[in-house]
């Protein structure tokens, strides 16, 4: 009798200890770090599908952005929803403003989709795009040489992407290739980026960012959705502050297969990985 007694007693303190965990575990991602899978090349070769990482969110303090979209089967609460009490007048609390070149996980203003690309415009600046080459307030900027970046032509990711190539359409199993150069951005930030071929926004109007917001590109200028393209459910727009949700600084851990469970397609050389 005294053994049937205490079965009631120990599934109670195993739902207590599953529902404690679940609280912790959600405090930490809402106020310091939250993980997040690379799905895209939009960020090569600073970002590689299948790349993941903690997401600072202490970098740019709280807003209705720094609460989860909670989706799980037909349970779906938006952040916008869940933490509605920060949401307004485009504000942070505690909030630091982010410095030209920071890599940024920010939510899409339409569907609050996760997206992950690097800042290079602050509010005021004026940009424009000609011949591929980046224009920040009259200023092209320079870029040198740094050889060619090399891909096997494979499926990607859980998505199953192939990349693209500036060699032609090559076979799977062989080398995909783009053009790499060394862009430095007006407070000095170097980073990578590549080129692919000349496409629609390789030429662009000029943007003068407003007040409150922020502009963004991916590193791999010819196969990223970013601020050239104006906010709709595809395109990207002026990013407002308060859908910052942190800044990326370090890769944890890397997977080139369709599952973190292929031990075999690891990137062991990419394993806390320092991010420019």
């Amino acid at each position: 009798m005294a053994s049937e007694a205490k079965k009631p007693s120990a599934i109670w303190e195993t739902i207590k200890t599953v529902f404690w965990a679940l609280v912790v575990a959600g405090i930490f991602r809402t106020i310091f770090f939250q993980p997040f899978w690379i799905p895209s090349g939009s960020m090569k070769d600073t970002l590689l599908i299948g790349d993941f990482l903690f997401v600072n969110k202490m970098a740019y303090g709280y807003s209705y952005a720094s609460c989860p979209n909670i989706r799980l089967g037909s349970i779906n609460v938006d952040a916008q929803k869940l933490c509605a009490f920060l949401d307004g007048d485009n504000t942070r609390l505690w909030g630091d403003e982010p410095e030209r070149g920071d890599i940024i996980v920010f939510r899409h203003s339409v569907h609050g989709t996760d997206f992950i690309k690097r800042v290079v415009g602050l509010p005021g600046d004026k940009l424009q795009v000609k011949e591929g080459r980046l224009i920040i307030n009259d200023e092209v900027l320079p870029i040198e040489d740094a050889g060619v970046f090399q891909e096997v032509m494979e499926r990607q990711g859980p998505l199953r992407r192939t990349p693209q190539c500036a060699n032609g359409a090559v076979g799977f199993g062989a080398i995909c290739e783009k053009p790499r150069f060394v862009e430095t951005l007006p407070n000095g930030h170097k980073h990578n980026i590549l080129n692919i071929t000349n496409q629609r926004y390789d030429n662009t109007g000029v943007f003068v960012v407003p007040e409150g917001h922020y502009f963004f590109m991916g590193d791999n200028r010819d196969n990223s959705t970013d601020s050239r393209a104006p906010l709709t459910a595809q395109g990207v727009g002026y990013v407002p502050f308060e859908n910052l949700i942190g800044r990326a600084d370090r890769v944890i851990f890397s997977s080139a297969g369709r599952s973190m469970l292929f031990f075999w397609t690891w990137r062991g050389d990419r394993f806390f990985e320092k991010l420019e």
